[in-house]
């Protein structure tokens, strides 16, 4: 049965858009938002910490409006939090568990009309995990979308012990997973991976054995080719040129040029799930941008500087002060 609603308020506070634009322009604190209730299959989080990702801007720009649920949307993929209520085919999770997880098991294909930068959100049961005991909520919160994404790629990729990747983006969120992943969890023989000069030191500590300053040096001009290159960042055509003799390239962004392949994440929180021990032993981090933890009634200065496209790690908004 599905429990009880006598302690829940029916409305909440959310950011919202009702059109589509930059979110300097469309997102609005919304004080009188209807709360989600949860399907049979579905949990209702009490959201404590919300990551947001460039999908979110993308999709407020309007870039997959012909896909989309209708507007008005809630942003937010990524949410860390408490179940307050369980669907009738809840199994796994009861009220009072701490989780975190992506909520859009299709990134693009009709993500939810109500997101997760609201004082509560519905999801399915599948999508969700336990959070990771030794992380706070804000740490949670930015890890499931691009963890999942790192961990995605490597998989497509067939990455394994023994290989070597070059990884383009290492310092921002989809990258600072893929180094760790690639060092702790699959036992790569080599990682490289480009960033500014100011954050080379941060690829290091993340198990990068070759920093590449791409304000300085070409990565496709080194000599050395890769059994995988991992490309976060659109420069598929560079990427190609930096692989090996029939090793693999995967990009998830912009133009894809053969060999090259792109993929849409699909969300599972079974992934998280198999990931958890790395992170509760420490050997996978959370990389949370040091000026990118924001307020809830701050939201539209995160989106500002997630949209500078200067993030180190992830942007998060802790809902809950």
């Amino acid at each position: 049965m599905a429990s009880s609603t006598a302690t829940l308020p029916s409305k909440m506070k959310a950011w919202t858009y009702a059109e589509y634009g930059k979110s300097s322009d469309v997102l609005k604190l919304d004080l009188d938002v209807v709360v989600p209730q949860p399907n049979d299959d579905q949990v209702l989080v009490k959201v404590v910490a919300a990551g947001i990702n460039p999908v979110d801007f993308k999709r407020m720009l309007g870039m997959i409006k012909d896909i989309d649920s209708p507007l008005p949307i809630i942003p937010g993929y990524d949410v860390a939090g408490v179940v307050v209520k369980v669907g009738s085919q809840v199994k796994k999770f009861k009220e009072g568990d701490e989780v975190y997880g992506d909520i859009n098991e299709m990134a693009l294909d009709l993500p939810k009309q109500f997101g997760t930068i609201a004082e509560y959100t519905a999801v399915e049961e599948r999508l969700l995990a336990f959070k990771p005991k030794n992380l706070s909520f804000v740490e949670a919160a930015g890890l499931p979308l691009a963890i999942e994404t790192a961990h995605e790629g490597l998989e497509r990729c067939e990455f394994s012990a023994g290989k070597s990747i070059l990884v383009l983006g290492g310092a921002g969120g989809v990258g600072t997973m893929i180094i760790q992943l690639a060092k702790h969890v699959y036992g790569a023989s080599k990682i490289a991976a480009t960033s500014s000069t100011g954050k080379l030191d941060l690829l290091k500590s993340l198990g990068a054995d070759l920093p590449i300053d791409y304000t300085k040096e070409n990565f496709e001009d080194l000599p050395e080719k890769f059994d995988v290159v991992y490309d976060a960042v659109g420069q598929c055509d560079r990427a190609v040129k930096a692989v090996k003799e029939g090793g693999r390239v995967v990009t998830i962004y912009g133009a894809v040029v053969p060999p090259a392949f792109i993929f849409i994440l699909t969300s599972n929180g079974a992934v998280l799930e198999k990931l958890n021990p790395f992170l509760e032993s420490g050997k996978v981090k959370p990389v949370t941008d040091p000026k990118g933890i924001f307020t809830f009634s701050q939201t539209r200065e995160a989106f500002a500087y997630l949209e500078t496209g200067r993030v180190t790690g992830k942007v998060v908004i802790s809902i809950i002060a």
